[in-house]
């Protein structure tokens, strides 16, 4: 009779592949962790860029007031009418700017003052020329003043680039208050004139000082733009700044000769500085448009690189996770199978079992006794002794 043997229980390798299993699950914690901080990170940068460029924008329409008002106080000093007109369409540019991106900037306040001091100047400075001349003053105080709050809101003043840190500088500190400065010197020059001879020694040392005031802002402009240009990767902007640069610069250099007291005399000539001055704020203009378009391009291709880096960051986020995804798939269906095959398989059944015969029926007396044939052996000899015996 064959007996079958017993299957052999094979452990099934479930403890290998759940660590396995639980090493790619800890994986996703350290590149979730990496991603996130990415994320983050770009997010801040690209608001950062985003709010510089609402900055950029906010200095362009401050550049003709900026214009407008210096011209203003020269015609008003001069005892001029001065055209609202002009002052009127810059402040209403400010205005629709303001209305727009001054929420994010958080300029309202200032704009509301200083649009109010410029609505209240005087058209005319007949009366007191001096008293027009610090009214003047004053409203150009709070435009640079804003000129500071939109740079400090806008996050203008802690750009990270070199460049364009060194052109938001130019633009949004130096240039306007060397603009300012120097039409201020001017017309102080022109009020000098007329003042009696015994007030205009202290003139002469009002002058000097708002001299080196108004000389230091341009000089640092230039000073400014040469490092954006030595610090740029950009080929574009040496090429587009340094030639109305040199202009500016040239300009400046004239200005500063007429600014200066002239021989026998404490105070500059004031119709030499004037033409001086007109020359210097005119480069002064073509080097603001210069500035502002560079320094928005620059923003503006940060803005494309950084979009351009978050969108591959996540695409690898994505094809990280699809194949993690696929390795959990492949060994969850590894630990299925093998769970399976360690599984007790039913087992065959067994062999007939041999057939037991009963014993035969006992002879009646006097009959012959035959041997009884069996179909084994064993049972003849199991009968031998009783036959003996009868």
């Amino acid at each position: 009779m064959t007996v079958p043997a017993s299957r052999v229980r094979r452990r099934p390798a479930v403890p290998g592949r759940t660590l396995a299993l639980v090493l790619v699950l800890a994986l996703l914690a350290p590149l979730g962790f990496l991603f996130v901080q990415a994320e983050r990170d770009s997010a801040d940068d690209h608001d950062l860029a985003s709010r510089e460029r609402l900055g950029v924008r906010y200095l362009r329409a401050l550049g003709p007031v900026t214009d407008a008002l210096v011209e203003a106080q020269a015609i008003a000093v001069a005892e001029g009418t001065v055209s609202r007109a002009s002052l009127a369409a810059t402040i209403e540019g400010v205005a629709a700017v303001d209305n727009a991106v001054g929420d994010q900037l958080r300029t309202h306040e200032r704009w509301a003052g200083l649009r109010a001091k410029l609505e209240s100047l005087p058209d005319r400075g007949v009366s007191d020329p001096e008293a027009t001349y610090r009214a003047y003053g004053e409203a150009s105080d709070l435009l640079l003043a804003l000129y500071h709050k939109v740079r400090e809101s806008s996050g203008l003043i802690r750009d990270p680039r070199a460049d364009s840190f060194f052109l938001q500088d130019g633009i949004g500190g130096d240039l306007p208050t060397a603009t300012v400065l120097a039409g201020r010197l001017v017309d102080l020059a022109r009020l000098t004139a007329k003042r009696p001879a015994a007030d205009r020694a202290r003139a002469g040392a009002e002058l000097a000082e708002l001299r080196v005031s108004a000389l230091g802002p341009a000089t640092d402009l230039v000073t400014d733009l040469r490092s954006a240009v030595d610090s740029s990767e950009s080929t574009d902007l040496g090429a587009n700044v340094l030639t109305p640069l040199d202009t500016y610069q040239r300009s400046l250099e004239t200005f500063a000769v007429y600014s200066a007291p002239g021989a026998g005399r404490a105070a500059p000539s004031p119709d030499q500085l004037t033409r001086a001055g007109i020359s210097a704020q005119n480069a002064a203009k073509q080097l603001r448009t210069v500035i502002l378009d560079q320094l928005d391009a620059l923003l503006r291709d940060r803005l494309d690189a950084l979009e351009r880096d978050r969108l591959l960051g996540r695409i690898a986020a994505g094809a990280a996770l699809a194949l993690i995804a696929g390795i959990i798939a492949l060994h969850i269906a590894a630990l299925r199978r093998d769970r399976f095959r360690a599984t007790p398989a039913r087992r065959e059944p067994a062999e007939a079992a041999p057939t037991v015969h009963p014993d035969p029926p006992l002879a009646a007396p006097g009959a012959d006794r035959q041997p009884v044939a069996v179909g084994h052996g064993g049972d003849a000899d199991r009968w031998r002794p009783f036959d003996a015996a009868r």
